[in-house]
């Protein structure tokens, strides 16, 4: 942050040594961050200090390297209530990625709660991590999976979706900002009809949590999952926050030590939240370098960042727009997406248009996105993906631009 609490987004960059790289003699352009987020030197130096200074199990040991392990590691889940807006930290529960977070839910809490005929409601916009695991949940229980269609310019069929939220519906689980297209989702408002028919709300927010503001409340969430490794954190760390009587309810999804209350040969008992859901050692390193990344965030501020994205996608969209032969996927408002821009370059595949990118020193994603329904939807294999965060600029996306006008040039003319 500036002193004035301006955007100082060249102070940003001199803390991501990886934006200083050149890529095949041109210097860096970093735009996969739907994928993963680069870490500042803050998030690495805390993991050096974890393991230099500590190195300990945590919950186990009366030791001092013990103890202080422990009161790290927890005190990152108070800093991650805080950044989500959770009532207790109790209700934090740390998983390896989001993907464990949604299968937790769906194991734990699907298989107990959910019988045949009841109804659990996605989108076709979802992740594939929040499509298999209720696939898997059907074929097991036997119940009913809907989908809220998508709009051809990649927002939600919010009709279909008020006639499809009935009271059959028990679970909505739901993206707040799609990985694929960037559409934001009305979460609150479909919420607000899943909980009006008793139904349970999940919120994968692991494209949203990096990128924006984010309040459980707010959403009406009775679930929540995100990754460490999108937040400038490391990767193998997931989160998932649940409302505490609804995880007081549900049974252990994985069995082993710190888990238990006691353990006899016949017979076990469970500990305490949120210890219940955490079997075995965690990934206490990883953990405590997020909590330095979730610092960041917060000191640069989440509206600032939004703000900052805001301007970037709009920007982008304004200079890819006017390329010859290029299709945009996705809404055109930037109010309605977040820093992902999806895109076609026409008679090309998006991987030729990555690899002529990445000649230019320009990482991009291209493929499905594991999002294959939206790719059916828009009648594609697949597109290219740029994708910004807080350490973009403005001169990157030009960088972009360039490049994408070049891979027009090289496989059709279309840049003239």
């Amino acid at each position: 942050m500036n002193s004035d609490g301006g955007f100082d987004i060249e102070r940003i960059r001199r803390d991501f040594p990886v934006l200083k790289r050149e890529v095949n003699g041109r210097p860096l352009v970093y735009l996969d961050n739907a994928a993963t987020s680069h870490r500042p030197v803050q998030v690495m130096a805390e993991i050096t200090r974890f393991y230099r200074d500590i190195n300990s199990n945590i919950h186990r040991g009366v030791h001092t390297l013990s103890v202080e392990a422990t009161e790290r590691f927890e005190a990152v889940r108070e800093r991650m209530r805080d950044f989500i807006g959770a009532p207790h930290a109790s209700e934090i529960i740390f998983t390896r990625n989001t993907t464990e977070s949604i299968n937790l839910v769906a194991h734990a809490w699907g298989r107990t709660f959910l019988e045949a005929g009841d109804e659990v409601l996605i989108s076709e916009i979802e992740h594939h991590s929040n499509i298999v695991p209720w696939q898997m949940l059907r074929d097991a229980r036997g119940i009913a999976l809907r989908h809220i269609p998508m709009l051809p310019d990649g927002t939600l069929d919010l009709d279909e979706a008020r006639r499809l939220i009935g009271p059959r519906t028990k679970l909505l689980s739901i993206t707040l900002m799609s990985n694929a297209l960037g559409t934001i989702v009305p979460v609150a408002e479909l919420a607000e009809l899943a909980r009006a028919q008793g139904a349970r709300v999940l919120v994968d927010a692991a494209q949203a949590a990096p990128h924006m503001p984010i309040d459980v409340g707010d959403l009406g969430a009775d679930f929540l999952a995100c990754s460490a490794h999108k937040m400038l954190g490391p990767t193998g760390v997931g989160v998932l926050w649940g409302r505490r009587e609804l995880l007081e309810e549900m049974p252990p999804f994985l069995g082993g030590g710190d888990m238990i209350a006691s353990v006899s040969l016949e017979e076990s008992t469970w500990n305490e939240l949120p210890h219940k859901f955490e079997a075995g050692t965690p990934n206490i390193a990883g953990v405590v370098g997020f909590g330095a990344a979730l610092d960041y965030l917060e000191a640069v501020g989440m509206d600032a960042i939004r703000s900052h994205e805001v301007d970037l996608t709009s920007y982008a969209l304004d200079r890819l727009i006017d390329v010859p032969g290029v299709t945009l996927y996705g809404p055109l408002d930037p109010e309605l997406r977040g820093g992902v821009v999806s895109f076609g370059l026409e008679g090309v595949h998006p991987h030729d248009i990555g690899q002529v990118l990445d000649g230019e020193g320009v990482a991009i994603r291209a493929g499905h996105h594991c999002a294959q329904p939206v790719m059916r939807r828009l009648d594609i294999a697949a597109t290219a993906r740029a994708s910004f965060y807080l350490y973009n600029t403005r001169e990157e996306v030009d960088v972009l631009e360039a490049a994408v006008r070049e891979a027009a040039d090289f496989f059709g003319g279309f840049g003239g």
